[in-house]
């Protein structure tokens, strides 16, 4: 398997020749991941794994995007967040979602 910052460069790489990190915006690429965002909710839905894949690799591609577009570096972000959610203090209900304390 690919090394997760070789792949950000690969995506990033990528963004660069297609032409959306120097010509789209932050906005534009918030509005890509709202809708492939949509597209992981049918597929939860439906149960569709293929599909969740599919949509889950393109919502991190486009918040990449949308990183790179507004000259953040996603790896900056999520070591950052990453130091933040590794202290908080909380309970996880039983849905499975993670409640901090406040």
């Amino acid at each position: 398997m690919i090394d997760l910052n070789e792949l950000f460069d690969k995506i990033e790489d990528w963004g660069e020749d297609k032409g959306i990190i120097p010509n789209s915006t932050p906005d534009a690429q918030f509005g890509k991941t709202i809708e492939e965002v949509a597209e992981l909710y049918d597929a939860i839905v439906r149960d569709h794994k293929t599909d969740m894949a599919d949509a889950y690799g393109d919502i991190i591609v486009t918040v990449i995007m949308g990183a790179a577009c507004a000259k953040l570096d996603i790896r900056e972000c999520l070591q950052d967040v990453f130091e933040i959610i590794s202290k908080r203090k909380g309970i996880t209900t039983k849905e499975g979602i993670f409640v901090k304390d406040a």
